[in-house]
């Protein structure tokens, strides 16, 4: 086996066990340690290929951005009414989730409690996602007439701006003290809301979904 290969391999290892433990705990109580100690790998090998614990936290949030963008972007969400693609697009969201479930941990501990100090590179991680989204956005958008004086543009800036107000709002002191699982469970429960408040905050007041 080539060298290459066998780096390749050695770094594989490792991120799928790093994919387990990020994705049962926070970055903070994550370990490098427990990477080692539980699977059978030496610190020296980890350190070898990976700078930090950053570095190997950062690869796991791409690989489950990567993913989840693929596997959305691969499947069909499109319906008839505005509000069912909407639905389908969540439902889509939940079943990866729930074929991928160590991905649901990453993904809202990256989403709603990211670690400061790497806000820049976790963005930069998100930024196909964010654009699939988007997309999906301008599409519901031009399934319904605009009130006069908007356009698709101003109304993609809103969505942005109230998303990340949304997103925000999860790391405000109102859940400061509130158990990571009933936190994610809020924001699933009120996505929907806010993506209805948000396409028919804009549409003209006669329309009717």
């Amino acid at each position: 086996m080539r060298q290459e290969e066998k780096t390749r391999l050695t770094c594989e290892k490792i991120l799928n066990v790093a994919i387990m433990e990020f994705g049962t705990k926070s970055y903070e109580n994550a370990s490098l340690n427990t990477i080692c100690s539980e699977n059978g790998i030496s610190k020296g090998l980890v350190y070898h290929n990976f700078k930090s614990k950053d570095e190997i936290y950062l690869r796991c949030v791409e690989i489950c951005f990567r993913e989840m963008t693929e596997y959305l972007c691969n499947a069909e969400y499109k319906a008839k009414t505005v509000q069912d693609s909407m639905r389908n697009l969540l439902h889509l969201r939940q079943r990866f989730f729930q074929e991928n479930p160590y991905y649901s941990n990453i993904f809202f501990y990256a989403l709603l409690q990211p670690p400061k100090h790497l806000l820049p590179q976790i963005r930069e991680i998100r930024r196909q996602f964010d654009e699939f989204y988007a997309d999906c956005c301008k599409e519901l958008l031009s399934q319904i007439e605009l009130r006069e004086g908007i356009t698709v543009d101003m109304a993609m800036e809103y969505f942005i701006v109230f998303q990340e107000m949304f997103n925000g709002y999860f790391q405000s002191k109102s859940y400061e003290k509130t158990e990571f699982h009933t936190l994610v469970k809020d924001h699933e429960m009120n996505l929907s809301k806010m993506l209805d408040i948000m396409l028919y905050g804009v549409a003209k007041e006669e329309y009717q979904p």
